[in-house]
């Protein structure tokens, strides 16, 4: 069995050496002559698996995305060629909470809030969204969840779009949709961005196209700008440049970069295709991780917010890849090199948090 991955797979060699013939390359560079003799195709968001990919693939009888969307895999042509499909939901939710957390954490500093009081709007109440709005409660916000979808079952749990616009904060975890009746592409546009108020902060970290980066530009360029952490690009890998000296955090689409993440991502497929070939799985996903450079810390009582910043960094500083960003923006390829070359990053669980009197777990650390 031949198995062609994207190179930014974790342990893809670990997990599937021993019985496929294993070849990885750049998830954007992967062309449709390299599919003719290929069994087992595993991409991520930057590759798109349609109709133009699949036209030499003759022996393809797996598909695997090692994400929670879906949104670049075509898989009502899969179904038709009888071709097995898989993906990863919930793989990088826990990453999405920390890259949250540490911004959240960062903008209270620059706006120089106490986060508890302040309202958390979550546009889209899945897996991430969901993981995103518990980190906000531990910190004492008070959270708003926003999902037309599933306040269909429940609507008392949930507010109207309209209504979460109005929150201090809002952040974005929604699929993207061109069409339906919940269409999310420029769920951001001129009107909505427009009717905004300056003290706002607004976060991405779903999907670039969600909001209007040449109208948003406009907005920054005026009067009134907004804060905005932006960790995804509308047309990446290509990104408005003009856009970034106005924002406060700018990352490369990184948010749920963590390895624990893709170490889950990539062990997700290799379930489903181990269920595909009736085979028996002979590795756990925590025999992949090696020993967290900082494991514990011992504090003295509940930390306040500057004590927590300082916890959230030892793992997982979010200002040096907002550093890193800034500092190769306009070089050529710069946005898929920084994700190619990405720094492994732990997750706040890897730190168990001894003699705090705060509800670690609940902020992502190990209790």
């Amino acid at each position: 069995m031949k198995l062609l991955a994207d190179e930014n797979m974790p342990f893809v060699q670990e997990l599937f050496g021993d019985w496929a013939e294993v070849v990885t390359c750049p998830g954007r560079a992967i062309r449709p002559e390299q599919l003719r003799d290929v069994d087992v195709l595993l991409v991520r968001s930057i590759t798109r698996v349609d109709e133009a990919l699949l036209a030499q693939a003759e022996r393809l009888a797996f598909v695997g995305t090692a994400t929670i969307g879906c949104d670049h895999v075509d898989t009502a042509l899969l179904a038709r060629r009888g071709i097995g499909f898989a993906s990863a939901p919930g793989c990088n939710k826990v990453a999405v909470g920390d890259y949250v957390l540490a911004a959240l954490l960062r903008v209270a500093n620059h706006k120089g809030w106490q986060l508890a009081g302040k309202t958390l709007a979550v546009i889209g109440a899945g897996n991430t969204g969901s993981e995103v709005a518990g980190r906000a409660r531990a910190l004492g916000m008070r959270v708003q969840l926003c999902d037309p979808f599933l306040a269909e079952r429940d609507p008392t749990a949930f507010v109207e779009f309209e209504q979460a616009l109005r929150a201090d904060v809002v952040s974005f975890h929604v699929p993207l949709t061109r069409t339906g009746p919940h269409a999310t592409w420029h769920l951001l546009d001129e009107a909505v961005i427009g009717g905004l108020h300056a003290e706002q902060v607004l976060i991405n970290a779903c999907r670039g196209d969600v909001w209007d980066n040449r109208v948003l530009l406009q907005r920054q360029l005026g009067s009134a700008p907004l804060t905005l952490v932006m960790d995804v690009w509308e047309h990446e890998p290509e990104v408005l440049a003009s856009l970034v000296p106005h924002v406060l955090l700018a990352t490369p689409h990184i948010a749920g970069y963590s390895l624990e993440g893709k170490v889950r991502g990539t062990f997700a497929l290799y379930q489903a295709l181990c269920a595909q070939q009736g085979r028996v799985m002979d590795i756990a996903p925590e025999r992949l991780l090696p020993a967290a450079p900082v494991q514990t810390v011992t504090l003295a009582g509940a930390p306040d917010q500057v004590l927590l910043e300082r916890l959230v960094r030892l793992v997982y500083d979010i200002e040096q890849d907002d550093v890193a960003f800034r500092g190769a923006l306009g070089q050529p390829g710069f946005f898929d090199r920084l994700r190619k070359d990405y720094p492994q990053r732990r997750e706040l669980g890897s730190l168990q948090l001894l003699g705090a009197d705060v509800a670690a777990d609940e902020l992502g650390f190990k209790a």
